[in-house]
């Protein structure tokens, strides 16, 4: 018996492993936010636009539900998402904060120049603070805050495919 034992820890690891890959709706290669159910990271960032006072995270004390998009012009995948994020703002109504995360001021305001402004209001994380704070892995990220400044969702990665319809729409209702 002991010689097989060995083998039976391998085939119980095995077995939990395969058991935690194949969940239904589960990432493997995402990483869960410890901040769901948490308030917004206290903050300051300036705004990107001269016009835009700095951004706090009293911001998020509203009557809706935010997302807040960490993102950067360097990033492809940014660009990939940028269209729905166009389509939330614009058809749906939804308030996005966007965070230009360690990005040159010049390069932030090219981007949303020449992609177009989904952005209510946008903020300039230089070195990449918030963005740890609200512990991003890299953009494009997305989040979901309610009402009251508590994180409800994050969403890994870009916005495309169906990602508006089966998560972020639904994010957003749960939120209110």
């Amino acid at each position: 018996m002991q010689r097989f034992l060995p083998l039976i820890i391998v085939l119980a690891l095995f077995a939990v492993f395969l058991r935690m890959m194949t969940l239904e709706g589960r990432n493997p290669n995402e990483i869960k936010s410890v901040l769901i159910g948490k308030p917004v990271p206290e903050f300051s960032l300036p705004g990107l636009r001269d016009e835009e006072s700095d951004l706090t995270n009293a911001y998020f004390k509203r009557e809706e539900p935010v997302l807040v998009n960490f993102f950067a012009s360097w990033c492809a995948p940014c660009r990939a998402e940028h269209e729905n994020l166009m389509a939330l703002a614009h058809e749906h109504g939804v308030t996005i904060v966007g965070v230009a995360y360690k990005d040159r001021h010049a390069d932030a305001l090219g981007f949303l120049e020449e992609l177009g402004d989904p952005f209510t209001r946008t903020a300039l994380d230089r070195t990449g603070r918030l963005a740890i704070d609200f512990g991003v892995t890299g953009v494009p990220e997305t989040f979901v805050v309610d009402a009251n400044g508590v994180i409800r969702y994050r969403h890994w990665g870009p916005v495309v495919g169906d990602g508006v319809e089966k998560a972020i729409l639904p994010a957003l209702e749960a939120a209110k």
